[in-house]
């Protein structure tokens, strides 16, 4: 007869779906599974112990409060990877607001954030930031432009360009996808104070 225990795929399936009914000790085992893990990776995107503690605290609460729709996640692992990602990317915006509001209320350079021994590394950071926006699609660089250059709304953009503002959306989508695939994790810190203005 089967056991669905055997098979480490097949034992998480089982997890979730206790999870889903409110075990509490499943969702404890659950944690204990993989909360290294989140640690981890969360650590290596932001670079703090704290603030990686945190994002474990956040994604396992969201966890528990959201189990009921744990039932529709095919693969957890991938699910568990993306909320990491997700939650990380939310921390390094709200430092880097931060750093801009600080130094907006001390009348610097946002670019003066940056230690003198990175801003080698800031400038090179600009001019491939430059290069790669030089280089996306015609309309997609002008609704990139609008958008975060100018600090035009979507849909103040879509009217300018007779397109809608789902096409708007899109376009800045696939715009910040190219532009973070340019970017190593280690540099996700320093594109987002790049990108401060449309963040």
């Amino acid at each position: 007869m089967y056991n669905p225990e055997s098979n480490p795929f097949d034992r998480e399936r089982l997890l979730l779906c206790k999870i889903v009914l409110g075990d509490q000790r499943a969702f404890t085992e659950l944690f204990h599974q993989h909360h290294a893990m989140v640690y981890n990776f969360a650590f290596r995107l932001l670079k703090s112990q704290d603030k990686a503690t945190e994002v474990v605290q956040i994604i396992f609460i969201r966890i528990w409060q959201g189990r009921e729709r744990l039932g529709e996640v095919e693969n957890f692992g991938a699910y568990l990877n993306r909320a990491v990602r997700n939650e990380s990317y939310t921390a390094l915006r709200t430092i880097a607001k931060q750093r801009i509001r600080e130094t907006e209320l001390s009348g610097e350079d946002p670019a003066s954030e940056v230690s003198t021994d990175d801003r080698i590394l800031y400038d090179e950071s600009v001019n491939r930031l430059n290069t790669i926006v030089n280089m996306l699609p015609p309309q997609r660089k002008l609704v990139y432009q609008l958008c975060h250059e100018q600090g035009l709304k979507y849909q103040e953009v879509a009217d300018r360009l007779n397109i809608s503002s789902g096409t708007v959306h899109k376009h800045m989508k696939l715009a910040l996808q190219t532009i973070r695939s340019n970017f190593g994790v280690a540099e996700q810190g320093i594109l987002l104070l790049l990108l401060y203005r449309y963040w």
